[in-house]
């Protein structure tokens, strides 16, 4: 009954017309400072079509803005289920949506591998909510590319786990390949079986990044959004 009763708590709190919940089993793929939380939640925000589809060669202000309210919109949903959790007894952590590449509070480990301690895709795909694309983008069901993400870390389950999703789904698909501008990508497609540096160069997506960040908006940030402008998946839905 109590996990009805949180369950129904969190589908008010991420309305389903702009969030995508999934339930993960994590047991044996989170560093050991989180053993005791190996349950997780992955939560989806969908990003505005309008601003999205604006995006034709590089990051808008528009855009800019709307990545950061909804990775703060994140971070205050997760904050909230995180307390209803420890409420009912059920030990939690927020893991906050990704934040800017230039924080200071980001590890030196960040900076050389480009991998962030906790990978929220790695939780989606294993709650079974998506795939990763080509272009190291989670590509989701419902909303394609067109998601923020983050996370939050357990002591026990909460509802019944997704069926995790081991292989890409793009299938033939190249369309962000072919639109990067920097050939980040090489045409590969993802499986938990192939590490990310094999299909998908990051240290040249984000170079781009910043340069086009500083061009078009002025702003010290590495985003750019072509690839998630272009899916098929996120016009689709």
């Amino acid at each position: 009954m109590q996990n009805a009763i949180l369950l129904e708590s969190i589908k008010q709190l991420c309305p389903e017309n702009q969030y995508i919940v999934g339930f993960a089993d994590l047991h044996g793929l989170l560093p050991s400072r989180w053993h005791n939380y190996p349950y997780g939640i992955s939560l989806a925000r969908k990003l505005d079509d309008a601003i999205i589809d604006q995006i034709v060669s590089g990051p808008t202000i528009q855009y800019f803005h709307l990545y950061h309210s909804v990775n703060d919109e994140l971070n205050r949903k997760t904050a909230q289920i995180v307390s209803r959790l420890l409420e009912a007894g059920i030990e939690a952590i927020a893991i906050p949506s990704t934040v800017n590449d230039s924080d200071m509070k980001l590890d030196a480990e960040y900076h050389r591998t480009l991998r962030y301690v906790l990978s929220h895709k790695m939780v989606a795909t294993r709650a079974g909510i998506g795939w990763i694309g080509k272009t190291d983008l989670l590509v989701t069901h419902r909303f394609g590319p067109r998601v923020r993400l983050s996370s939050i870390l357990m002591s026990s389950p909460l509802a019944d786990m997704g069926q995790p999703i081991d292989e890409s789904l793009c299938g033939s698909c190249t369309v962000c390949v072919t639109h990067c501008p920097v050939h980040a990508a090489n045409g590969m497609a993802w499986s938990i079986y192939r590490d990310r540096n094999e299909f998908f160069d990051p240290f040249r997506c984000m170079k781009y990044c910043r340069e086009i960040s500083a061009e078009r908006i002025q702003k010290d940030i590495s985003i750019c959004g072509i690839c998630v402008s272009v899916c098929p998946r996120g016009k689709i839905a």
